[in-house]
């Protein structure tokens, strides 16, 4: 069935969105003016969470307990004490790039490349000492950051104490005991930004972001700095795939039940990262990336220098309903699939996650 509700977390708020007879509409802003850096939809009892990066006030972590009516701040993740003279960057949360549930566990993927699990509510966390302490960390970089950033956080469903992140630029990293133990899941990715002999190097790889399909688990979808991969048993191998009008971006959704199928949102690499000739369109395979169709319906064809952060893109439980939000501030619904595209609002602040819930 199809959710009538969603969020946008942006650069200055929390927005709530309703669809209604009429179409999407905006409701119930929280934090106004303070940036939203990401969110934990309700679950079935409305407990949510929302992470805000507050600059020199740190990062926060809020809770509701009623979908978002009311909040109140909670524990956010902290650091050991950082040992003098050790590697890497400093032990400091600057922050909190993911936040998922799985079973009785939340987790969070914080900047610089942490992961942590809280298992009461957030009133408190603790940290992943078996990623932190592995030693090829001190191998990951920032990717556009100074630091790496734990960005994506893949549950199994099959199996709560199974997770694959995604870092940037550490690859992609698989837990099948609950954190206990880890290894590195990224061969066959490629990373051009890096000299020839190295570019298959799995602890060096920048997926973007990765992305699951819930009922056909093994099956996962990576938009990578430098193309779209897909793995279909459970991120042992990766396969590359060529999208036109282009391979690089941000986002990827996956759809819940058909795995086959997913959505990307094209752009010009690097130094310029704004949509293909000024013209903004989603890309969708439903052959397993044999093939891409462009999807421009609705979405701006001139002019347009909207780009879609990491989590920017959403899909509903049903795999009918997608939502995009970009840095300038665009809100885009489509019902269909992403065949046809319907503008919420033109003029939000620049949008860091859109989620349905």
């Amino acid at each position: 069935m199809a959710q009538d509700r969603a969020w946008a977390a942006t650069r200055k708020g929390l927005f709530e969105l309703r669809r209604r007879a009429n179409g999407w509409q905006i409701e119930n802003p929280s934090f106004l003016a303070d940036p939203v850096s990401m969110l934990l939809p309700p679950d079935a009892s409305g407990r949510m969470l929302a992470a805000l990066n507050l600059g020199h006030f740190g990062t926060k972590l809020q809770a509701s307990d009623d979908a978002g009516k009311s909040w109140r701040e909670v524990a956010v993740p902290a650091y050991p004490p950082q040992p003098e003279g050790a590697e890497g960057p400093a032990w400091k949360l600057l922050q909190i790039w993911s936040l998922e549930r799985a079973g009785d566990t939340v987790w969070a993927g914080t900047i610089p490349g942490g992961l942590f699990a809280s298992r009461d509510g957030a009133q408190s966390w603790q940290i992943n000492e078996a990623l932190w302490n592995e030693p090829r960390r001190l191998g990951w970089f920032g990717g556009g950051n100074d630091a790496p950033a734990l960005h994506s956080i893949c549950p199994d469903p099959r199996n709560p104490g199974e997770l694959l992140l995604g870092i940037s630029c550490g690859g992609a990293w698989r837990t099948t005991d609950g954190g206990r133990t880890w290894g590195l899941r990224a061969r066959g990715m490629r990373a051009d930004f890096m000299p020839p002999e190295q570019a298959g190097d799995e602890n060096v790889q920048d997926p973007h972001l990765i992305a699951r399909c819930r009922d056909v688990p093994d099956v996962l979808w990576c938009q990578h700095h430098c193309g779209i991969f897909r793995s279909s048993d459970n991120g042992a191998n990766w396969t590359e795939l060529k999208a036109s009008p282009s391979s690089f971006g941000f986002a990827v959704a996956a759809h819940p039940h058909a795995p086959g199928t997913a959505w990307f949102v094209p752009a010009v690499k690097d130094e310029r990262r704004v949509p293909v000739d000024g013209a903004l369109c989603v890309t969708r395979t439903r052959d397993g990336g044999r093939s891409f169709e462009a999807l421009r319906a609705g979405l701006p064809q001139q002019h347009c220098y909207d780009l879609v952060f990491r989590h920017g893109l959403a899909v509903d439980d049903a795999g009918e309903q997608l939502m995009m939000g970009s840095t300038t501030g665009g809100l885009w619904a489509s019902a269909d699939a992403g065949d046809s595209w319907q503008t919420v609002s033109a003029h939000l602040p620049p949008v860091y996650a859109v989620k349905f819930g």
